[in-house]
């Protein structure tokens, strides 16, 4: 059964109904063509997983009667990656969708001294908009129950600043420490340098702020392509333990 995604405040347990509105009610009655009876599974990004009949279509949003719902448990491993912002949007677009069908927890844009692109406080909540609107695609097509976080962009003092992770990393090309961590049950951060990478400075910082550099192999990775690789190699290893409960 598809699932989708409505607010939290639009949903009413006691009450036994939730309603849909917004871009997923665009896509459920629009595109789809849902209609009044079909039943479907909805979330609210936070583990809540409600199975509903839609009951009343409006011109912007309907109301559907919850048949039965449950909540799904906070995975025990997270993953956060703060990603150098990319002067091509469109790939820090696609490490968004990879990042957020891999299971990644939360998501960074981040300035460094190298980044080229750094919209304007007038252009940004723009952007954010529609970075969400990617993720909650990409959550939608693989089923996610809990939809990643995404914050403003911060500068690179400022993730090295975060508190709250057992373990913080900094995969850096000039590296040669192989990527031999385990990531079960602890909470990462990843920190990922935009084109032309960290400068020397940067990994010293990273290094005194208790980040530990890890090597992603010889060659050289464009920025997406290391952060996908990062969410990538925490899910291989959960796999390989047979732990599925990250999502």
């Amino acid at each position: 059964m598809e699932l989708f995604y409505t607010s939290t405040e639009n949903i009413d347990l006691d009450g036994g109904s939730l309603t849909v509105d917004g871009d997923e009610f665009h896509h459920l009655v629009r595109v789809l063509r849902k209609k009044t009876g079909e039943r479907i599974l909805v979330t609210d990004g936070n583990g809540l997983r409600c199975e509903v009949s839609i009951s009343d279509i409006g011109k912007t949003s309907f109301k559907a009667e919850i048949l039965g719902y449950s909540r799904l448990d906070w995975p025990n491993t997270r993953v956060t990656v703060a990603l150098s912002l990319l002067k091509a949007p469109q790939r820090f677009e696609l490490f968004l969708e990879k990042a957020t069908e891999l299971g990644v927890t939360s998501i960074i844009p981040m300035i460094t001294a190298r980044t080229l692109s750094q919209p304007s406080s007038e252009k940004i909540q723009g952007k954010l908009n529609r970075w969400r609107t990617i993720m909650l695609s990409a959550a939608r097509q693989s089923k996610r129950h809990y939809l990643p976080q995404l914050t403003e962009p911060l500068s690179c003092k400022k993730v090295m600043a975060l508190q709250g992770f057992d373990l913080k990393l900094i995969p850096y090309e000039l590296s040669e420490t192989a990527p031999r961590v385990h990531c079960f049950g602890k909470n990462i951060l990843f920190m990922i340098g935009g084109e032309g990478g960290f400068t020397a400075g940067e990994v010293q910082e990273a290094q005194a702020s208790g980040f530990g550099e890890i090597s992603l192999g010889k060659s050289i990775l464009r920025a997406e392509t290391a952060g996908i690789f990062a969410v990538a190699m925490v899910r291989t290893q959960l796999l390989e333990e047979e732990r599925m409960e990250w999502f």
